[in-house]
């Protein structure tokens, strides 16, 4: 088993490292909130007093932070740069959603110190991170991710090798587009299909087996009552924020500007989700993007 220090215990964060624990790891664990510290620890986890010591004598390092400053800041620029600290051997996994460039740029300064650095972005939400069943975009050597996947394994079903570095996060970003671009078509068709008074479930089967078939139909519906255990029937409350998917579609725009690539329904997308934000929604699932169309 290894010893893996864990910084950034949030809504994800939390739910991977007691999945380490639970796999019979050492999970050195640190977190600026209390709360989630107390929460890793009471299942297993050991403290740490610091990020310094979080990362001193592990085999692994695993982070979860909410933006690309939050990881340029823990590992290149902060008052004590973990790159400064950590030492050969050691693995740095970063599994926060951020743009590419930032994850090339502190894999290169981790390099220049003999270091490995690789970004490991997740999909799946704060249920497949409680389940294990996330699955993981990484971008590596080949070298680096056989000796990540064994650590990913433990949290994810699906290890996905995407190239090297910044890879895992251009991967992200088009997945999360594309969600978007499938939560809000669903939304528009299933509010037009409630207005023509058909019953939301009986539509969404047929959806189903039909043409019209995808994921936020299968498994994640954004009507009330018509799945049972999804945000949509626990007044949107848990699963991911209209927040962060406003966020990770920024990050979609500014790859997609860095690559000259036309992403008219990404952009369409980001203007409903920016528009379903500013009426006070940022907090809810982002499947409440249904909202939008039953308020208008």
């Amino acid at each position: 088993m290894a010893i893996i220090g864990f910084i950034g215990l949030g809504n994800m964060g939390g739910p991977m490292a007691i999945n380490l624990l639970k796999a019979g790891h050492d999970v050195k664990v640190f977190d600026l909130s209390a709360l989630a510290l107390e929460q890793v620890v009471s299942k297993g986890g050991k403290a740490a007093a610091s990020a310094v010591d979080a990362v001193t004598k592990v085999d692994f390092i695993i982070s979860m932070l909410p933006a690309g400053q939050h990881v340029q800041e823990l590992y290149q620029t902060g008052d004590t740069p973990l790159l400064n600290v950590i030492t050969k051997n050691t693995l740095i996994i970063d599994c926060s959603t951020i743009d590419a460039m930032t994850a090339q740029r502190v894999c290169t300064a981790a390099s220049d110190r003999g270091l490995d650095f690789i970004d490991a972005p997740v999909s799946g939400g704060v249920g497949g991170a409680v389940a294990g069943s996330l699955a993981f975009m990484v971008g590596a050597t080949e070298e680096q991710f056989l000796k990540a996947k064994p650590i990913l394994e433990c949290m994810g079903n699906n290890i996905f090798h995407a190239g090297q570095s910044g890879a895992g996060q251009i991967a992200k970003a088009c997945n999360n587009m594309m969600l978007s671009i499938l939560m809000a078509g669903t939304s528009e068709a299933l509010n037009m299909g409630m207005r023509n008074g058909l019953d939301p479930a009986i539509l969404s089967e047929i959806m189903k087996q039909s043409s019209g078939n995808n994921w936020a139909l299968q498994v994640y519906n954004p009507v009330p009552g018509v799945m049972e255990a999804v945000p949509s029937s626990n007044n949107y409350q848990g699963g991911f924020q209209v927040d962060l998917m406003f966020k990770d579609l920024g990050l979609a725009m500014e790859l997609s500007q860095q690559s000259n690539s036309p992403v008219p329904m990404g952009s369409v997308a980001r203007s409903l989700f920016s528009l379903h934000k500013s009426k006070g929604n940022g907090k809810l699932d982002f499947s409440s993007v249904i909202k939008l169309y039953q308020d208008s």
